[in-house]
């Protein structure tokens, strides 16, 4: 059986995030996605990556108003909810209980049905309101994962870099991945 993870894309700079997280769970055969971006995330997209590749994505999307998406609902069977990247209003909304639109009711749903949730927020410096909301979404269950690479493994492009991050929420997912391991040989 499949494993079902959503994925939330916010305008939040970082769409390159996004698009190696998806190139990447997409070659896992045991995942079936879910895609639902923001407006705001479509043009970020196509300021940063140049392209509209979301469009011809293989994966089933939905709109962003669209409540009839099976991860609206506590009785669907999605396990997990990544927004990536998530901007510091989607993090706000869902610290406060603001389902407002598809991502932040699909939060909700996580949450309430204690159910893996991981924002990986990109916004740099937090100002106290961003670290209060990411400590509410943390003591509701959530896990905020800052899109922070690391270096360790001498990442040679952009979107070597990104994966350090994507790794990182792979390996949160439960899912194998290709995440450098300081210090270990295998």
């Amino acid at each position: 059986m499949k494993r079902k993870i959503a994925i939330g894309i916010t305008g939040a700079s970082g769409s390159l995030y996004a698009n190696v997280l998806l190139q990447k769970l997409q070659q896992i055969e045991s995942v079936e996605l879910a895609v639902v971006m923001s407006k705001n995330a479509e043009d970020v997209w196509q300021f940063e990556l140049n392209n509209r590749d979301f469009e011809h994505s293989n994966v089933k999307r939905y709109g962003i108003h669209d409540y009839m998406a099976p991860f609206a609902s506590g009785s669907s069977s999605f396990e997990a909810l990544v927004i990536c990247p998530c901007s510091m209003g989607t993090l706000g909304r869902i610290a406060n209980g603001i389902s407002d639109n598809l991502i932040s009711r699909a939060a909700d749903v996580m949450l309430k049905e204690r159910r893996k949730l991981i924002c990986v927020v990109r916004d740099t410096p937090y100002n106290l309101i961003h670290i209060q909301n990411m400590e509410k979404v943390t003591l509701a269950g959530g896990i905020i994962c800052p899109a922070s690479p690391s270096f360790y493994s001498l990442p040679k492009t952009l979107e070597d870099v990104a994966a350090t991050v994507v790794d990182r929420v792979l390996n949160l997912l439960g899912l194998q991945s290709s995440m450098y391991r300081w210090n270990e040989t295998e």
